[in-house]
């Protein structure tokens, strides 16, 4: 497996990829390959990657920029990340992961946020901190990990491409 930037070849395959990884989601709303493609559109994808096997895309992740009220910058968001199902459980999404966060910092990003598991997350280091807030959802699937002190404050925004529904 290999793990690379993304190329405009790869669209269709990371739309694909996406919409089989969140089939079966039952909290989602099965819009994460619209907002993959809204945040595209709006040059917005700071970090795309995927993950090929074979010859064949598997797995895909973006980061885009988040905005923070206290005017902190370079601070991104992980997500949407998905993985093929039968490549689920098998470390594909634990490497785009981690390659995707090593990318980030090595773009002098300042910390990364995302909307997810703390179980899964915490391992990447992953927590929640409450000076950080995402309106909407529990607090406790909210999570940051800050590559900087002090640690922001305020209210995180996530780009609008989020909102993103067909």
């Amino acid at each position: 497996m290999i793990i690379r930037t993304e190329t405009a070849a790869d669209r269709a395959a990371i739309s694909e990829v996406t919409i089989a990884a969140f089939q079966a989601v039952t909290i989602s709303q099965h819009a994460e390959q619209f907002v993959i493609q809204a945040l595209r559109q709006a040059q917005a994808l700071t970090l795309s990657l995927v993950a090929e096997f074979g010859g064949q895309v598997i797995g895909h992740i973006a980061f885009s920029p988040i905005s923070i009220s206290d005017g902190s910058l370079h601070w991104y968001g992980l997500g949407p990340i998905s993985v093929w199902p039968k490549y689920q459980r098998q470390g594909v999404g634990t490497s785009l992961i981690q390659e995707g966060l090593r990318s980030l910092k090595a773009l002098g990003a300042r910390g990364c946020a995302l909307v997810g598991d703390p179980n899964y997350y915490q391992r990447f280091g992953f927590k929640n901190n409450p000076m950080l807030i995402y309106k909407n959802i529990p607090q406790t699937y909210f999570l940051v990990l800050p590559w900087c002190e002090p640690v922001p404050q305020g209210t995180v925004v996530f780009h609008e491409g989020f909102a993103a529904r067909s």
